[in-house]
Order: C-alpha cells, then sequence, then structure tokens
C-alpha cells in the first residue's frame, strides 16, 4: 500500500508531539504541515527532518497536498471551522480533543461529518493504554459495577490559558476522566451533580477542584474527585480508579497496575501505541480497513456532554439531565449559522438522541 498522506493543522507545543509521532509512524507520509505561525510550522518540519510543504492555513495545502486525513492540533476554538473544511473537502479527520468549545458546536460536527460521509473522529488519547483495557476486563469480571469512582491529585504550574480559565480542572482535564468511565462502564450518563471550587491557596483563577457524580443508565454511579493544586503525593495523570460490584472490587493506580478482590494484582506492560500513538493507530486502521473507531464524533458528544453537563451543575448547584443538555444543544446547533448540508442533516435529526443513537456505543 502506497503512503497515507497526512497534514497537520497546528505546530504548538502539543502539534510538535503529534508530528514525532506521525513521523514515527510506518506507512504514513507527513505532506503539510499549517499554523498562523508559518515560521513555526517550518521548524516544526524542520526538527523532524521531514520534506512537507508548510503554510498558514489548510485550504493554502489542500491542493498542493491532496492528502489522505487531516490531524487537527489546533486551539479548541478553530477546531469546527477546520474539521468542517477538511471534511467537505473530502478528508477524514483526526481531531485533537475536546470537540468543541460547546456541546452545540460538536453537534454541528457529527451533522457535517454525516453530510460531506467522511470520518471525524476525536482523539481521547488516554483510552489507549494497555493496564485501561486490563482494567476494563477485570471489571466485567465482577459483574455491573455499583460505583465507580476516580482520585486525581496533581498541582502543574502550567502557566498561560489555564490558569485564565474558569473551569480549569472540569474543562481542560476531567474529560479523560469522564471518557475513560464510559469505556469501563460500558453505559451511558444519564445526569451529574457537580460542585466545583478553587482552593485558598490556588495559583489558578478559575475552580482547580471538583467532585461530580454521574448517574449512568445502568444504574451505577461514578464518582469523580480531582484537584489541580494539589501539591505533594500526587496520583498519576490517569487519576486512580476503584469500582465494586456484585463480584467484587477491582482498582487501577493509573500506571501499570490492576488489582482484583478475585484474581489479585498484575502488572501490565505497556501496549506498542498508546495515548495519541495509539488514537492514530485506530484512526489510520479505520480508513485502511473501513472498520469504524471508538472515537468517532458521534460516540465523542456524550463525553463532551458530561464536561458540559458538570460545568453547569457546579454553576448553578442544581442536578442537570444530559439528555435535557443535549436537546439545549441541538437547538442551539439549529441556530448556528452553517453550511446548508448540515443543516439538513440537522434537522432531520429531529432532535440530538435519533443521530447520536446510531453512534457505536462508548
Amino acid at each position: 500500500m502506497r503512503p497515507l498522506r497526512v497534514v497537520q493543522v497546528g505546530a504548538g507545543g502539543m502539534g510538535q508531539a503529534w508530528l514525532r509521532t506521525l513521523a514515527a509512524a510506518p506507512g504514513v507520509e507527513v505532506v503539510g504541515v499549517a499554523d498562523l505561525d508559518v515560521g513555526r510550522a517550518e521548524a516544526a518540519v524542520r526538527s523532524v527532518g521531514g520534506a512537507a510543504k508548510a503554510a498558514a492555513t489548510l485550504g493554502d495545502l489542500l491542493p498542493v497536498t491532496e492528502p489522505d486525513a487531516v490531524v487537527n492540533v489546533t486551539v479548541p476554538a478553530a477546531h469546527s471551522a477546520v474539521n468542517i473544511e477538511a471534511l467537505f473537502a473530502g478528508v477524514p479527520v483526526l481531531c485533537e480533543k475536546p470537540a468543541a468549545p460547546t456541546l452545540a458546536e460538536a453537534l454541528v460536527q457529527a451533522a457535517a461529518a454525516e453530510a460531506a460521509g467522511k470520518l471525524l473522529m476525536i482523539s481521547q488519547s488516554r483510552r489507549y493504554f494497555a493496564a485501561l483495557s486490563a482494567y476494563r476486563d477485570l471489571l466485567a469480571g465482577l459483574g455491573t459495577p455499583g460505583l465507580l469512582t476516580t482520585g486525581f491529585f496533581r498541582g502543574p504550574r502550567f502557566g498561560g490559558f489555564r490558569e485564565e480559565m474558569a473551569q480549569p480542572l472540569l474543562v481542560d482535564m476531567a474529560i479523560h476522566a469522564f471518557d475513560a468511565a464510559r469505556y469501563l462502564l460500558g453505559s451511558e450518563p444519564v445526569s451529574v451533580r457537580c460542585e466545583s471550587w478553587n482552593p485558598a491557596w490556588s495559583w489558578f483563577r478559575g475552580d482547580a477542584a471538583a467532585t461530580a457524580t454521574f448517574v449512568f443508565d445502568d444504574g451505577a454511579r461514578y464518582v469523580y474527585t480531582g484537584s489541580w493544586c494539589a501539591d505533594g503525593q500526587e496520583t498519576s495523570w490517569n487519576g486512580e480508579w476503584r469500582a465494586s460490584g456484585a463480584g467484587g472490587t477491582a482498582t487501577w493506580d493509573g500506571e501499570r497496575q490492576v488489582t482484583s478482590s478475585v484474581s489479585g494484582t498484575a502488572e501490565v506492560p505497556p501496549g506498542a501505541h498508546e495515548q495519541i500513538a495509539g488514537a492514530f493507530e485506530e484512526f489510520a486502521g479505520a480508513l485502511r480497513t473501513g472498520v469504524t473507531p471508538s472515537g468517532t464524533i458521534q460516540g465523542n458528544v456524550r463525553s463532551l456532554a458530561m464536561v458540559e453537563g458538570a460545568v453547569r451543575s457546579a454553576e448553578s448547584g442544581e442536578r442537570v439531565e444530559i439528555g435535557a443538555l443535549l436537546d439545549q444543544a441541538y437547538d442551539e446547533a439549529l441556530a448556528l449559522p452553517v453550511r446548508e448540508e448540515v443543516r439538513d442533516r440537522l434537522v432531520s435529526w429531529g432532535g440530538p438522541a435519533a443521530a447520536l443513537a446510531t453512534a457505536e456505543k462508548r
């Protein structure tokens, strides 16, 4: 097979990590890198020793590179525009999380992918740990968990935009755990109650700590408690996990160790492709085989809804119903200025439930 020709959009810090991953991937040729700072795009290409073209925008590169795929590593506010441009140019997209700043914009992207007939996959990179997969297998042996918990405690000094966000923990980080909870439980969230706050010693402007309790459609509860200003005895970036079911208890330390009260403790070796390399491996495999990947935009909408639901609950002090949140986002999506083909697709759904019901669950 000829190499998979890829254009990457975005050459910042995360963009450079993606470019190294793409450059190391077998059977892949990076043919273009776009960034509003063209000099940064050119430097990123030089850093991996490639011959890719550099330009300011995706539109500049599409006609001269004829890519098979686009990897979108722009800031979240630019995700929709880049993704929709690529999709209607006939090019499938792998996009960094979150899909969009709002749930309504994510629904627009789902409609655009359907209207264009092209794959839009969201990279929830922390799904791609061998230990997480092993932990899921342990949970299956416990029966349906009644309770799943995540404790996440880190003290990063990022500087920049994260320290200015209103909800840095929930919006920028918690989606990883929320998405993993859907993967582990094999069910979907129906409601959330969340409280967020900012400890007195915090170096963040917004709320750097939160506790959220989700009810899932099989009756399971998922409880997330985290802080981004917790110095000392930090957890893994994946957090620490515990699940209780009729058959016992299982834990995951967020790294390599999984433990079950039934089968004991195991150290899980790294997989061949983890984190963003794992996301790209699944994306490339989907393009080559036609198999639907786990991270389609339609499925990922529910992970984003968990974030938006938690934020709204924290702000209102009320329980938020995920179904009502999606219905509201659908109405908001219809009010956005979008291409006629996208609007037609949105209208054809008659509501978000019909569109999401066709997506591969979780």
